[in-house]
């Protein structure tokens, strides 16, 4: 078979790298060594586009490269391509072969039969998701609001909610209280409120935090509080409308910012909307009466009984998102649940996915009328090509969602750190992230190692501190915006929910693990490379390394994820784009260096 190659990530084969805008010319070349050549291909369609694939001649440019410039007419979306290679043996037989992408993209590879390609993947962005500098130059604290403190003086729960019980200590390990069918026939609380967020405003300013991410604060059932009974109050354990407004201008006055979580898909049962258990009167609510201005949100298919649920769940009615009513009361509305809450920074979508791409722009739409205002949504996969019930999501092409949360980024952080996957697997699934996200996006990301969703990264680990060390650095190193789940940097460990939700141990934080997470912050608020540089994943075979850089400065920082020292030598690294540093400048810092088991190496400099 005669030579070929193409890499997606080298500007010598495409040019720009990455995403692109709608009319923004795009250079690809392909290298093909055969003495006689018939034809080069390139060949690009884009999904669901008025046209099927388009072909185009590449032109010989000489040295056995083949080159054509292709401009995306078709708007915003996804285009996919791969190359066309056709040529003649010496005995005048006519050859076709066909260059596509590896499951991962960059170098690709070489295809016999056209059904076997893998196209390669081009994200087409409509605008620039510029974001205030705030959120850009943040550290992120979640903060689950039950489990982080109780700021009342005698340390009594506020308001306890019936057919509840209450922890005799926050030392207790969290459990559910479940019947026969796995429901919840109690739910459990240890009182933290919204005075104990405020009390602890000096901790997190110590730590280095100046942003906050509130599991669901609105008025609700359990003690997760994704089961919204009133979206207009603050539900009484943690507080009121009143203390609320005067801890968002304590935190503002700190320097401190919020983004709440909001939960659109579904209510709660025992919400004001459906009122299952009669809790806002005989004849109020969605269940109760099919009068109700709230009968339309849901979807009943024998009423008022059987009626669609998320995820089956009979505790939370899924909402229409499409009812003009329920739009009107989140968003479009005066007096929406966006303008009741305007004081808040921006807002975390819950299950993105439930919500159709015109209801997330909807809430965009809304929220620019306000500024400096952000709108991250949870979506656990790669959000430039996410597929949600059979349609292809607008996530990041404009004007959604600024950015998502990074769970592509903490599964690369957990296989590297337990050993599942090579340095060289891992630089490849970030930069192929890098590649398809449009670069605003990318750095818009909320990163996390862990949330209310997850187990502990210090369980994930072994509970072995120094693997726990260099996620924190990792998180704090990496491009996008950092989040540290509430407890990671004291050591708290906890398998799935319920476990991973404990009480903050207060009395027992763990000062090694919390002084290097509040140098590493420090470093990231002081460093502009890492919070604004560009970043050039690398690798040898033992460690993993990742190049932040600006015009003016850079920082290399890198991995060694295993028990025994590893070195590193100039010759052994694989950079997986072009870097702006010379060869003079890898030789003196990587002059057969030493990396000691389970550490990490950082360094900076002037370019």
């Amino acid at each position: 078979m005669p030579y070929v190659y193409y890499n997606s990530w080298k500007s010598d084969y495409k040019k720009p790298f990455g995403a692109v805008q709608p009319e923004e010319k795009v250079t690809f070349q392909i290298d093909f060594h055969e003495r006689q050549v018939i034809e080069v291909q390139f060949i690009i369609r884009k999904e669901n586009g008025v046209h099927e694939e388009k072909v185009y001649s590449m032109r010989d440019i000489g040295e056995k490269r083949f080159s054509c410039i292709y401009t995306p007419h078709e708007g915003k979306g996804l285009y996919f391509y791969y190359f066309v290679l056709k040529w003649q043996d010496d005995h005048g037989k006519e050859h076709t072969a066909y260059w596509g992408g590896s499951p991962v993209k960059g170098e690709g590879q070489l295809y016999q039969e056209q059904h076997e390609i893998i196209p390669y993947q081009l994200t087409c962005f409509a605008k620039e998701e510029k974001t205030p500098d705030w959120y850009r130059e943040a550290v992120f604290y979640q903060i689950f609001p039950d489990r982080f403190y109780n700021g009342n003086a005698d340390g009594k729960v506020n308001a306890p909610k019936r057919n509840s019980f209450i922890y005799g200590d926050t030392r207790d390990t969290p459990l559910y209280v479940r019947g026969s069918k796995g429901e919840i026939l109690r739910w459990d609380f240890y009182g933290g409120n919204l005075e104990g967020i405020r009390k602890k405003i000096p901790y997190l300013k110590d730590l280095g935090i100046n942003a906050i991410y509130l599991n669901p604060i609105f008025q609700a059932a359990s003690n997760h509080r994704y089961d919204t009974a009133d979206y207009m109050k603050i539900d009484p354990v943690l507080g009121d409308e009143v203390l609320f407004q005067e801890i968002m201008e304590d935190l503002h006055a700190e320097g401190i910012h919020v983004i709440l979580d909001g939960v659109f898909s579904h209510v709660g049962r025992n919400s004001i909307y459906f009122n299952y258990d009669g809790t806002y009167g005989e004849d109020q609510g969605a269940y109760q009466n099919p009068d109700s201005p709230y009968y339309p949100w849901f979807t009943f298919s024998e009423y008022p009984d059987k009626y669609a649920s998320w995820w089956g769940i009979d505790d939370l009615p899924e909402v229409d998102k499409s009812n003009e009513a329920f739009q009107d009361y989140i968003y479009q509305g005066d007096g929406s649940v966006i303008d009741r809450w305007s004081d808040v920074d921006g807002w975390r979508l819950d299950v993105a996915d439930e919500l159709p791409d015109e209801f997330i722009s909807g809430i965009r739409q809304k929220l620019d009328q306000y500024p400096e205002k952000v709108l991250i949504g949870e979506v656990w996969e790669d959000a430039s090509n996410k597929i949600a019930y059979e349609k292809r999501r607008q996530y990041i092409l404009g004007d959604h969602l600024h950015g998502v949360m990074n769970y592509p980024f903490r599964n690369t952080v957990l296989d590297l750190l337990q050993l599942e996957k090579s340095p060289k697997e891992l630089a490849r699934r970030l930069t192929q992230l890098q590649e398809n996200y449009p670069k605003d996006i990318l750095f818009n990301n909320l990163n996390n190692i862990g949330t209310h969703d997850t187990k502990r990264i210090y369980t994930l680990v072994g509970e072995d501190k120094e693997r726990l060390k260099l996620a924190l650095s990792f998180l704090l190193i990496a491009p996008g915006v950092p989040c540290i789940y509430y407890g990671d940097e004291a050591g708290v460990t906890g398998e799935q929910d319920p476990d991973n939700r404990k009480f903050f141990p207060w009395e027992n934080i763990d000062q090694d693990i919390f002084k290097h997470c509040q140098q590493w912050i420090a470093e990231r608020k002081q460093n502009s490379t890492l919070k604004y540089g560009d970043f050039v994943l690398f690798y040898t075979d033992d460690v993993l390394g990742m190049l932040r850089f600006t015009d003016k400065e850079y920082t290399i920082y890198m991995i060694n994820p295993h028990d025994v020292e590893k070195t590193c030598h100039f010759t052994e690294l694989h950079f997986l784009r072009e870097i702006p540093l010379t060869e003079k400048v890898l030789k003196d810092i990587f002059n057969n260096l030493l990396i000691d088991g389970k550490s990490d190496f950082f360094v900076t400099g002037k370019i």
